[in-house]
């Protein structure tokens, strides 16, 4: 399932360009067509969660490749994601938008015809190139069409169309993998493509900001090279072993990766990631809180569907279903939240949200194997939405407040950002967790493809699948004890109020 950055709806506020004059119509074409070009990473990202199982059976992959179905998609959208906003600005925002649902039309159609794992992996990476583009440029272009006061109307509809399509994701991913081909996930983003650039083509004016100067390469070429480097490194180890010279030359090379991005962001004119920002306890508290919580609920969301139908013997459809309290509270409660945080104070929201989604990630590790749905994720999944409903808006508002407000949309995207690399790094190192509690509990040269094959649903005993379960658990309580960290700096760091 795929969860939104904390501050997606922000990320245009600090723009300069003056808003466009146009029709009341001519404003709802523009709004439907960056929610179509929208719907296609919300769709593709939250259907295929629950489809990974039914992909790794099917191409025959290992736990470290079905790790990089997710981790290519994470890793270049995380990387270009604040390239993909600069370029629209100086490039034009209907242009890059549009380029980039081209981008992500190709890359599905590589993933839909993808005869081996690898080439699966390639398109989604290229996926994420295409949504690095579209997804700053939907918001920035959403920016430059409303005035201020119609602003607010407009991101909320926005972000209520991305709540519903991440509410029929799982179930359409869950359905076509137990009744039809999970290929289908990446076809359905071919028409929706079409569609979205002939409305965007005729219906939006093309806008920048005249001020932009200058796009941060060697940034974003330091920032994919470090990530990549790091999560090869992790996703391999399990297999390699950590002592392996390969693996310990990409854990270097990631970190000096890193630490040159450190020092050209400070050199750089116009930096990707300008660290003044940083300067704020607020915005550093609030970025550590992001990573920490979308670190949680990645790893969580990723490692669940497994569980779900290898060992608690869930259809896909069921296990999409079971991911539906957290789409309907989300979308349902959102405003609420907000309201309270406004009435209590954004660092009581910010403390007692995470805990509680800490709580909620505890309860999905409860369940014995064979539980059903009650007795079985209802209850984590509900109080692990509560938790993320009480935490996502004020955590967007104080990442917002705590800049000035002509900086507030490159403050909006680095944290935009640091959610996704929290997704990213989830999945690389509690993949490894996993693999490390399930060979020490089986033991024996053969438990590394052993566990491949009870995450693939092959032929296995039941000692297999209560190993699997036994290392979930371990998976889903670090995944809390994460969260709960979160809302602890929440408490120490959230904007007091006003």
């Amino acid at each position: 399932m795929s969860i939104r950055g904390p501050c997606d709806a922000g990320q245009v506020q600090g723009a300069r360009a003056p808003v466009q004059s146009l029709t009341a119509a001519r404003k709802r074409w523009v709004l439907i067509a960056t929610v179509l070009g929208s719907s296609l990473t919300f769709i593709d990202g939250s259907a295929l969660g629950v489809a990974l199982p039914a992909i790794q059976r099917d191409l025959g992959a290992g736990p470290a490749a079905v790790q990089w179905i997710s981790n290519a998609y994470l890793l270049t959208l995380g990387a270009l994601v604040l390239i993909g906003g600069a370029a629209g600005d100086r490039f034009g925002r209907r242009r890059v938008f549009l380029i980039g649902v081209a981008v992500f039309a190709l890359a599905s159609i590589v993933c839909g015809l993808a005869p081996t794992v690898e080439v699966l992996i390639g398109g989604r990476a290229l996926q994420g190139v295409g949504a690095a583009l579209l997804t700053p440029g939907a918001l920035a272009l959403i920016g430059s069409t409303f005035p201020p006061e119609e602003r607010g109307k407009a991101f909320g509809a926005w972000a209520g169309a991305g709540a519903l399509f991440g509410m029929v994701g799982p179930l359409i991913g869950g359905w076509l993998s137990d009744h039809a081909d999970w290929r289908l996930i990446f076809w359905i983003n071919v028409p929706l493509a079409a569609l979205t650039m002939v409305v965007a083509w005729r219906a939006i004016p093309e806008s920048r900001d005249s001020d932009a100067r200058g796009l941060d390469w060697r940034g974003a070429l330091l920032a994919m090279t470090g990530l990549s480097a790091l999560t090869w490194s992790l996703t391999a180890a399990p297999d390699r072993g950590w002592g392996d010279h390969a693996v310990i030359i990409g854990l270097v090379c990631g970190g000096g990766a890193f630490a040159g991005f450190l020092l050209a962001e400070m050199r750089e004119r116009y930096p990707m990631m300008p660290l003044t920002l940083f300067r704020s306890p607020v915005f550093s508290g609030m970025n550590l809180l992001t990573l920490l919580l979308y670190f949680a609920l990645g790893g969580a969301m990723f490692f669940l569907p497994f569980d779900l139908i290898r060992v608690q013997g869930f259809s896909a459809t069921m296990a999409g279903a079971a991911m539906l309290p957290f789409a309907v509270i989300m979308g349902l409660f959102s405003g609420l939240a907000g309201r309270l945080a406004d009435r209590f104070g954004a660092r009581l929201s910010l403390a007692f949200g995470p805990f509680l989604a800490g709580i909620g990630l505890g309860l999905l590790a409860l369940p014995g194997p064979g539980a059903g749905y009650i007795d079985g994720p209802l209850a984590g999944m509900t109080v692990l939405a509560i938790g993320m409903t009480l935490a996502v808006g004020p955590l967007t508002a104080a990442v917002m407040g705590a800049v000035e407000p002509a900086r507030a949309g490159v403050a909006s995207g680095v944290n935009n950002a640091v959610a996704r690399i929290a997704g990213l790094l989830a999945v690389a190192l509690l993949g490894a967790l996993l693999s490390s509690v399930f060979v020490d509990r089986v033991g024996g040269p053969e438990a590394r493809t052993l566990l491949g094959e009870v995450m693939a649903g092959g032929t296995y005993h039941s000692g297999a699948a209560e190993a699997f379960h036994a290392s979930f658990r371990v998976v889903m309580l670090t995944c809390a004890v994460c969260a709960v960290a979160a809302g602890i700096v929440g408490g120490l760091t959230g904007p007091r109020r006003r």
